[in-house]
């Protein structure tokens, strides 16, 4: 059959007739009546088609019959010869051509595929684009092929290669190996067994593989994919699964659970408990970051319960000698390469190290050292009767300076000798079997150089077993003392945060050499060694200064390398009763020993502690309160206190990139969510000084568990911050979509509020909202709105042009999905018509793996960036902010954001309301019930520059009057003076 003038451009294989592969497909037929090649489209246009024979490889008659089940009556009917006459002429853009491609899920894959892509590469549709380019790039059309896998089989089979995965399999694969796998979501070795009439059919050349029977069989419901999924199971457990199957919306039980319940983590089977699995945040990250499609393919690729048990772990004795060889493996290229500290320039650092014997291991310790600080340091090596090849070091270290005593003067008198020739401001106390981690030596110096009223820094220790030796170290009131955290994973959220402590080891000890000089180092009473360390840091903040601990700040320790477990133990005890007698008035002020308060005594100085509760960690990424969220935390962080941040839900992003989003100071809770909460508290009883809970959601979550660790909580200082009240929210989509609400607002207000039984003090983050929770009995209700700090340094409206909205969308019911579906639907068309066709439409912020943006996608007039890291250079390019809001609560931090960047929004009503803001001053408010009204508005803000100028420079004014850093600070610390003032 030939194609129609109107599809000439699409003179490609998948669009023409393909007389070798038809053919060979139907020889059986045309050897009988003896047709030749070259007669095979005459027969197919006479015989073939009526036939419901396939004219190529790439389009499947029958399948594309009993899909569409009108095209086949129009068949019938003659309006049409075939399913593929109809395809080419009708169901381009409709309709998909086979059982192996999904426009949706090819699209949905692949965001770089738009209406304008699409066109400028002068494709015709998306299978167009998959299988003249997409193939060759390794790219999937179904979940059911994967591209790589076919690859890895036919290498496997001893197969000839291909560059076009898709068509090879359509071409020879499927029937050259019909019963092997290509795709995780099929397992079609299991079902040629477990189904062994179909088998026998798929031999007899019935079907052209398993895959084509399970995908085009009559009976859907009969074959399940493979063990991880039950058809019976599903439809039992499901019910409106099984109702959508019988009224023909649905092929079967699978077709829904890879649209849909994979996301919503229904059970495919009885064995696999998809939620369950779905908990583990690594599993999380890989499918955002789509290294896997959905927790069923993570699953079955992973196959955790086909994993060997992890080896036991190494001991930290078998961990030291695998460390002592490795120095003395290292040893020979120190020697040959030799260690170079020379340098011109004053040194920035002096760092003393005390070596007795131990040659590989301080040669060791002497190469990490140069190699983590390339800056000029003097390095002091006190040679402590040393008998091995320290005695001669200096033949092999250049530029380091050597005192050699003929006896072993121990750490204490040897450190006290090297000071008398230090010449930095910075001195670094380092034990000679240490292996220093990226960048500590200049975290440390940054650290200690930063603030003067910090006297010494001290890092986190890691044991060569790979566990925790300190993350800052705690004193007693009884003297003794405690390595925070030891035996921890190093990366617990407990150790990953800057704090002020009682004192760090001397194993890694970098302090001011003026504090040294004056306290004339350490105290020799403690020689040769032991609590010296501890000793000095109580004298350094006697003299007003601070003990930091920097995570930043990170070294691998051979713990008691140089010296023996006798003489070690019986020193500590000698020195520990030394320093209990020396510090006795300053011991009183510490607390009692007792594990569950370590986390208060992990901090030297006196800031009360909060804990704060959110859904997530608020990210500022994420928007929907979460910026208003993390403003709160540094704002109480800034304020001194030691905050906490507690997640419902566990994070599914890397511990680094979340202690990048907060203050250094601040802990997060990454690894654990709402379930760990009570043990939590349990572990931490008495720790706490307040509780901040975000969102009366969360108040709602929490409320049980806190009443039952009443004992363990400050339950007299609990805030629980309202944010938005979602009662209102929810009134407002009902009225914007005319429905009577049920239950009325004071009936949903009253059940949304009932948890704020537990706060002492109540936050609300506009007027509005607190009148409401006034009304409801509350008196002791807060306003805390945004913080902005106004930036008016951007271009001028001249330098812009497009419109812009940037907000995160987290789910398909957000208030921001419906702004920008309204918007690009109703809006937009009517802007291009009267701002030029150019006119683009610029979408950014964060958006949620279950969000559909493809009709955003598809616009060509919209532009979507997505998440990006600095949003100022994107505010400075748009001369129109749009903030359509038809339903929300509280304050859009957009509106306020958008203004403090100096760029004027044209917005909703609500918005406005919100915000206290006036019309035609500090915004333009427009219908979104009426899109003329907002398109009129959009124009007129676009043109007009001095409407322009004037609704800038009023909404900025605004910013700095009425969310300024120093006034929310202030109204934080109100906020928590209530909460601690009794009465």
């Amino acid at each position: 059959m030939a194609v129609s003038s109107d599809n000439a451009e699409m003179a490609a294989e998948w669009a023409t007739f393909d007389p070798a592969w038809y053919h060979a497909r139907h020889a059986a037929m045309l050897d009988l009546m003896d047709i030749p090649p070259e007669q095979a489209q005459a027969f197919y246009e006479a015989h073939g088609a009526a036939l419901g024979h396939s004219p190529n490889p790439f389009f499947d008659e029958d399948w594309y019959r009993a899909t569409y089940p009108d095209v086949a009556q129009q068949v019938l009917a003659g309006t049409w010869r075939s399913g593929f006459d109809h395809y080419l002429n009708a169901g381009l853009d409709t309709h998909d051509p086979h059982w192996l491609f999904d426009t949706r899920t090819y699209l949905a894959a692949y965001p770089d595929i738009t209406p304008a892509t699409l066109a400028a590469g002068g494709y015709r549709n998306a299978y167009d684009h998959y299988l003249r380019t997409g193939d060759g790039e390794m790219r999937s059309g179904s979940c059911f092929f994967d591209p790589e896998t076919y690859l890895a089989l036919l290498a496997e089979c001893q197969h000839d290669t291909t560059t076009h995965p898709f068509a090879d399999y359509l071409r020879r694969g499927m029937t050259a190996l019909p019963c092997r796998s290509v795709s995780l979501y099929f397992d079609a070795e299991w079902y040629a067994q477990t189904y062994p009439d179909a088998h026998a059919d798929i031999t007899q050349g019935m079907w052209r593989g398993a895959l084509h029977h399970y995908l085009c069989n009559t009976t859907p419901q009969a074959f399940d994919p493979g063990p991880f999924f039950s058809e019976s199971f599903y439809a039992m457990v499901n019910p409106d699964v099984l109702g959508a199957i019988e009224a023909g919306n649905l092929r079967n039980g699978y077709a829904h659970f890879l649209s849909d319940g994979v996301h919503e983590q229904r059970k495919p089977c009885s064995t696999l408990d998809l939620a369950q699995y779905m908990r583990d945040p690594g599993v999380q990250a890989d499918i955002a970051a789509r290294r896997a499609r959905d927790g069923l393919g993570h699953y079955l690729a992973a196959r955790p319960d086909l994993k060997p048990l992890p080896p036991p772990m190494i001991t930290e004795e078998q961990a030291r000698t695998l460390f002592r060889h490795m120095c003395n493996a290292r040893l020979p290229l120190l020697l040959n390469g030799g260690i170079d500290f020379t340098s011109d320039a004053p040194p920035a650092l002096s760092v003393i190290i005390v070596a007795h014997d131990q040659f590989a291991l301080t040669m060791s310790t002497l190469a990490s050292l140069r190699a983590n600080y390339h800056g000029s340091m003097q390095v002091l090596l006190v040679d402590s009767g040393s008998r091995d090849g320290v005695a001669g070091i200096e033949d092999h270290v250049r530029g380091i300076e050597v005192l050699r005593f003929a006896g072993n003067i121990g750490f204490v008198r040897g450190c006290n000798a090297a000071l008398a020739r230090v010449r930095a401001p910075a001195t670094l106390y380092l034990n000679n079997d240490v292996d220093l981690q990226y960048g500590a030596v200049a975290r440390a110096l940054s650290r200690l150089m930063a603030d003067e009223a910090t006297g010494a820094v001290g890092a986190r220790v890691i044991r060569t077993h790979g566990l925790l030796q300190e993350a800052g170290s705690l004193i007693w009131r009884d003297g003794s003392v405690q390595g925070y955290m030891r035996d921890a994973h190093p990366c617990v959220p407990e150790a990953g945060f800057v704090r002020a402590v009682d004192f760090c080891s001397g194993v890694f000890l970098m302090v001011r050499t003026d504090v040294l000089q004056v306290l004339d180092g350490f105290d020799e009473s403690f020689a040769p060694a032991y609590f010296e360390e501890t000793d000095l840091c109580m004298r350094i903040r006697t003299l007003g200064y601070r003990i930091m601990y920097d995570p930043g700040v990170c070294l691998v320790h051979y713990e008691c390398g140089t010296s023996d477990g006798t003489s070690a133990s019986r020193l500590i005890a000698r020195n520990n009763d030394l320093f209990t007698r020396r510090h006795g008035p300053a011991l009183r002020r510490r607390l009692l020993r007792h594990d569950p308060l370590q986390a208060r005594a992990r901090h030297a100085d006196d800031g009360r502690h909060i804990l704060f509760i959110e859904d997530r960690l608020p990210l500022r990424h994420l928007g929907s309160g979460f910026t208003r969220s993390n403003d709160i935390v540094t704002t109480l962080a800034g304020l001194g206190y030691h905050v906490t941040v507690f997640p419902i839900f566990r994070p599914i992003e890397s511990a680094a990139t979340l202690a990048a989003a907060f203050p250094e100071t601040v802990e997060v809770i990454h690894d654990r969510e709402l379930p760990d909460l009570p043990d939590f508290l349990r572990a931490r009883s008495g720790c706490f000084d307040a509780i901040w809970i975000a969102r009366t959601q969360n108040a709602a979550r929490v409320a049980s568990i806190l009443n039952d660790a009443a004992s363990c909580i400050p339950a007299d200082h609990i805030v629980v911050d309202t944010e938005a009240l979602v009662a209102c929210r929810d009134m407002e989509y009902d009225r914007l979509h005319d429905i009577t609400p049920s239950p009325p607002l004071s009936e949903r207000l009253e059940r949304e509020l009932r948890p704020l039984f537990l706060a002492q003090r109540v936050v609300a983050v506009n007027a509005a909202e607190a009148d409401l929770l006034r009304a409801a009995g509350f008196d002791n209700v807060s306003v805390l709105g945004h913080v902005q700090v106004p930036r008016p340094t951007g271009p001028g409206w001249a330098a812009r042009r497009d419109i812009l909205f940037l907000g995160a969308v987290h789910e398909m019911r957000s208030p921001n999905l419906d702004s920008l579906a309204w918007f690009s639907s109703e809006v937009l068309p009517l802007l291009v018509a009267q701002l030029g066709a150019d006119i683009r439409f610029t979408v950014c912020g964060h958006t949620g793996p279950r969000v559909d943006l493809g009709p955003l996608r598809h616009n060509p007039n919209v532009r979507m960036l997505g998440r990006v890291a600095d949003t100022a250079p994107v505010y400075d390019q748009h001369r129109v902010f749009v903030a359509p809001t038809r339903y929300a609560a509280g304050i859009a931090y957009k509106l306020h954001e958008a203004a403090a960047n100096g760029l004027p929004v044209v917005g909703s009503p609500l918005l406005c309301q919100q915000a206290g803001w006036r019309d035609g001053q500090d915004m333009l408010c427009a219908s979104v019930t009426d899109p003329a009204d907002f398109a009129r508005q959009v124009v007129r803000l676009y043109h007009d520059q001095t409407l322009w100028d004037t609704v800038r420079d009023n909404a900025l004014t605004r910013i700095a009057t009425e969310h300024a850093p120093q006034d929310y600070s202030s109204r934080v610390a109100d906020i928590m003076n209530a909460v601690f003032t009794p009465g």
